[in-house]
């Protein structure tokens, strides 16, 4: 296998990209110079040496725990639970949001052999069970943030079932019709939603 099979067949693997996308991608590079590659190749290997992911919530980090984890300024009472490091950023985008993360690193997935064991369930059930945080507040909501999609919701009943007994308070981020969108081209289960998550004006 030459050089550039080798290094279309890598680009080939992440996501969304397909081999002629790879391939694309591979001659592109070739045609920069070569620090521009070297640069390129550098930030690669930063990221393999010094990224990891925070022992706390899970966010990928090259401090541990994560600056998110040790501001002062986040609010210890809450704990927003996503499928992926990503979704924080998402998250934070809003600026709504003030509280602590957890990152599953995924989200329950039978067909796909992925179930409690294989996701960030456990770390997230000793932090709320423990309830107490290092700057002394008391966890009392846990806001279930996973995608709309069937394992995403199936992660959500998931984690409701099993954090009830611990008597903390498991709320879910509203879904329903966007801002901007036209109530005749959306579906029945955006619409369904919207109703469900209605509230007072």
């Amino acid at each position: 296998m030459s050089v550039i099979e080798e290094l279309t067949t890598e680009l080939a693997r992440l996501p969304g990209i397909g081999r002629k996308t790879a391939l694309r991608l591979t001659y592109h590079l070739l045609k920069r110079k070569p620090e521009d590659i070297r640069r390129l190749s550098r930030a690669l290997e930063n990221v393999v040496e010094r990224v990891r992911a925070c022992s706390s919530c899970g966010n990928l980090t090259e401090q541990d725990p994560c600056a998110l984890c040790v501001s002062p300024r986040r609010d210890p009472t809450a704990i927003c639970v996503v499928e992926e490091a990503s979704d924080i950023m998402a998250i934070e985008r809003t600026g709504e949001y003030s509280g602590m993360y957890h990152v599953l690193g995924g989200r329950l997935s039978p067909l796909e052999g992925v179930g409690p064991e294989e996701l960030n369930v456990a770390s997230l059930l000793r932090r709320v069970s423990v309830r107490t945080t290092e700057e002394g507040g008391v966890v009392t909501e846990v806001i279930v943030a996973t995608n709309p999609s069937v394992e995403g919701e199936a992660t959500a009943l998931y984690l409701q079932r099993v954090m009830q007994p611990l008597g903390v308070r498991v709320t879910r981020l509203a879904r329903g019709l966007p801002v901007g969108g036209d109530l005749e081209y959306a579906d029945g289960v955006t619409i369904a939603q919207a109703f469900a998550g209605r509230r007072e004006l």
